[in-house]
């Protein structure tokens, strides 16, 4: 027997081996249910529940029956087997029972509770966060968190037994125009300036393989100020980050995949479906799902018809990129199931409308746009499509940049409301081949991904290409809809570092004031290197099968990026202010 002032084993131990001793227990009374002159509280602590009984001292019975659940108690007495009618299989401990002898209440629950706790998921969100030490209670949450713990463990000893070194980075540093806004950090010392959050470890990761180190990793945390989504969390999340030098592409997925087939094969009975990876070109991802982050679960493809409709004269589609998605027969076809797909897209998607038809087993076509296809442009239809009697195809016409994203979210649509995304597996896919350059929305080109990324054909490429056709070595890995990780070849050579960063807007001036420290390292002998950085909630997400990013992090900001628990962001005093030479212009 372990000593201990408050319990000598935990709620999860006990086990018949352990009937006749003597044994203390301590945690919280998860419930207790009196029969009339003996007690049974089902104590809980981090580890498992145990069945506590009370009984033959009427005043022990009757105080204990008045104890608040949620209270912390410490039980001693003595183990014995529980009866054959009263053993309780869904717990570990279901087999034996404490029989107390003596108890007392470490810390009473003086207050209400504010819900439920162990039916948290039907209270709304911002109450459980206001009361996160409650809700955390939750068996749910709990198991969360306790997979977390294991999850980043075992991503740590991958990364080291691949011959990875873990080196932290600074928190503390300078902003980095990285895609999102920064948390800025005034400084005492030198008055109007700022140290930013790190959105990610980007330019200290290729400083360490300037520096030296041939692979590294950290379980980094970065600080973005972007809006909340259900797969993103306001304010500060964790990656797997990690950088190798004298690499390619190729070597990182080597590295990655294993890792994250590993990860996902362990802490899950969902099957992964394809291993090595499969690979998407970013066009053709754009193109077949309309969205560089495809579900693979759902089988639907979006094909482009835009060359038969070019020779046809229907007003809704001309001038415009016309894509198609087949559903197959056998499912749903009802008149009910088209005017909510068209309500969707027109109310959920901001679509002009959306067009289909129904073929016959005739190969005839029915629908609003039937009469409007002649029979030779029908069957090319009905070829291109790989659409049989029975079939139904969905039409969206649009122009460039705006028909992918309508596509991609009505082939999803179709897919939930016809059940055909199969929850019982991991679908993987890297994207790949992301172009370097975009048309942003002021007109003029920016970077469309990250900027430290190498271009396919280097300085060439550059000089020569037109811009929104050079492509970078960047890359993406996606898991059933969800983007895991971006990563890169990065660009270590300074000349064309400027070059990139130029056709970006950026004079060479604002390089060296931004990076300052990668464009003087870089002249020092930089080795080629490439690396990425997998989101570790993001993949607790999908283990968990979480709906929200936020139930898997112990203390989460709402989706108006603000702690409710602690009460921040927070008004700060003057003289706080005054210390970082602040003055407040409120309006």
């Amino acid at each position: 027997m372990r000593k201990n002032e408050y319990r000598t084993y935990t709620c999860g131990e006990l086990r018949e081996k352990h009937v006749g001793e003597e044994i203390k227990l301590a945690g919280w009374v998860d419930t207790i249910r009196d029969l009339g002159g003996v007690l049974f509280i089902d104590l809980r602590d981090e580890y498992g529940v145990t069945q506590v009984v009370i009984s033959g001292d009427e005043q022990k019975v009757d105080f204990a029956s008045k104890i608040p659940v949620e209270s912390t108690i410490s039980v001693s007495g003595k183990v014995r087997l529980r009866d054959d009618e009263t053993i309780n299989m869904a717990i570990e401990t279901g087999t034996v029972e404490l029989f107390a002898d003596e108890f007392e209440i470490l810390g009473k629950r003086t207050k209400s509770l504010p819900f439920d706790i162990q039916n948290n998921r039907t209270v709304r969100e911002d109450l459980r966060l206001e009361y996160r030490f409650l809700d955390l209670r939750a068996r749910k949450n709990l198991e969360n968190l306790k997979l977390r713990a294991k999850l980043i463990q075992f991503l740590r000893m991958q990364m080291i037994e691949q011959g990875f070194l873990e080196v932290q980075t600074p928190i503390l540093t300078s902003s980095s125009p990285e895609g999102a806004r920064d948390y800025l950090v005034p400084s005492r010392v030198h008055p109007g300036k700022f140290y930013a959050l790190p959105q990610a470890p980007q330019q200290f990761k290729q400083l360490l393989m300037v520096s030296g180190i041939d692979k590294y990793f950290q379980i980094a945390p970065c600080f973005r100020d972007e809006d909340a989504r259900a797969d993103r969390c306001p304010g500060e999340f964790y990656q797997l980050d990690m950088e190798m030098a004298f690499s390619t592409q190729e070597d990182v997925f080597e590295v990655m995949e294993k890792v994250i087939y590993n990860t996902f094969t362990k802490f899950s009975d969902k099957k992964v479906v394809e291993y090595p990876f499969p690979r998407i070109s970013y066009k053709d991802a754009m193109l077949k799902y309309g969205t560089d982050k495809p579900d693979l679960r759902n089988p639907l493809i979006i094909k482009d018809v835009t060359n038969i409709f070019e020779k046809l004269d229907i007003k809704v589609f001309n001038g415009k990129i016309v894509r198609t998605i087949t559903l197959p027969g056998g499912v749903n076809s009802t008149r009910t199931f088209y005017d909510g797909m068209v309500d969707f897209a027109i109310k959920d998607c901001g679509a002009k409308g959306l067009a289909w038809l129904k073929v016959n087993e005739d190969r005839s076509l029915q629908g609003p746009i039937a009469k409007l296809i002649p029979d030779e442009a029908r069957e090319e239809l009905l070829v291109q499509t790989d659409t049989k009697p029975g079939d139904s195809i969905f039409f969206i016409a649009e122009h460039q940049g705006i028909v992918e994203k309508l596509a991609g979210e009505i082939r999803k649509e179709i897919g939930i409301r016809e059940n055909l995304i199969d929850d019982t597996i991991y679908k993987f896919c890297w994207i790949v081949d992301f172009p370097m350059f975009e048309i942003g929305d002021n007109g003029k080109l920016q970077f469309s991904h990250n900027p430290f990324s190498m271009p396919q054909g280097g300085m060439e490429a550059l000089e020569n290409k037109n811009p929104l056709d050079i492509l970078a070595y960047q890359y993406d890995i996606v898991c059933n809809g969800i983007e895991l990780s971006s990563g890169a070849v990065r660009n270590h050579n300074p000349e064309i570092m400027i070059k990139a960063f130029e056709m970006a807007g950026y004079t060479e001036e604002e390089v060296m004031r931004k990076f300052g420290a990668l464009f003087k390292a870089f002249q020092y002998g930089a080795p080629p290197h490439a690396g990425i950085a997998p989101g570790v909630d993001r993949m607790l997400m999908l283990l968990c099968s979480e709906e929200s990013i936020r139930e898997v992090i112990a203390f989460p900001m709402n989706s108006k990026a603000q702690d409710l628990l602690m009460g921040a962001p927070s008004i700060v005093n003057d003289r706080q202010l005054s210390d970082v030479h602040i003055k407040l212009d409120l309006k």
